[in-house]
């Protein structure tokens, strides 16, 4: 059977919860793999890490099922504090912090020889998570912050977004309509966001065979949008 796995947060277990029909439609071995829900026909796999961890196991999956990712991203996050785990939270507030649809991309990097498959859904919902922290112990002669975490779990989902194709991924670029020919500062300022999270982008989406690279430039690597 595959490797054993990492103890899970209340985040994963309870998005198991949400897309599986019913308990015992959760944890089924699947030959070599334990699969995190079955619903129908389709196969469910719950990854709040990195996508790269099922990169291999989805593969083989897919040769043979339909398969659903669901990849969390974080929306918002409480910060929540108990004197030890399992306590009652003695205080919380909100991070400033907000999550973004495009930090799939961050994922999707370690992914591009999975998606798109036509076997294959990969679904984001944006969360807003409860992050518990207990104080942490201290160690002579070393510092150490005062608090670690000690969970993550899930109070809503605001969005849920559905990917099958690159195309439903350009979509999120924001692509001027008419436009065939850019390059990263142009995908940056579409996006707004920093150039280099445009290269990250453009990485993906190329090794996705959603663009080409056409020339090499001053102004950096002009790219083109592959015809549908």
């Amino acid at each position: 059977m595959a490797a054993e796995r990492t103890l899970e947060t209340s985040l994963h277990q309870q998005l198991k919860r949400c897309y599986a029909p019913d308990e015992a439609s959760t944890e089924v071995v699947l030959g070599d793999y334990r699969i995190d829900a079955i619903r129908d026909d389709e196969l469910i796999e719950i990854q709040c890490a990195s996508l790269s961890a099922i990169r291999d196991k989805s593969q083989k999956l897919l040769a043979r099922h339909k398969l659903r990712v669901v990849k969390p991203v974080v929306w918002r996050t409480r910060i929540a504090k108990a004197k030890q785990a399992g306590a009652a939270i003695t205080s919380s507030r909100m991070s400033p912090k907000r999550g973004d649809i495009l930090e799939v991309f961050e994922d999707l990097i370690y992914f591009t020889r999975v998606f798109p498959h036509p076997n294959l859904v990969l679904e984001v919902p944006m969360v807003q998570v409860i992050e518990t922290r207990i104080p942490c112990k201290r160690r002579r002669g070393r510092r150490r912050k005062d608090y670690k975490v000690h969970d993550v779990g899930l109070e809503s989902i605001e969005s849920t977004h559905e990917f099958r194709s690159v195309d439903d991924l350009l979509t999120l670029v924001n692509v001027p309509e008419g436009t065939t020919v850019f390059n990263t500062s142009d995908l940056a300022s579409w996006i707004d966001r920093p150039r280099w999270v445009a290269q990250k982008i453009a990485y993906t989406l190329k090794h996705m065979s959603a663009i080409n690279m056409v020339s090499r430039r001053r102004s950096g690597i002009i790219y083109e949008r592959k015809a549908a």
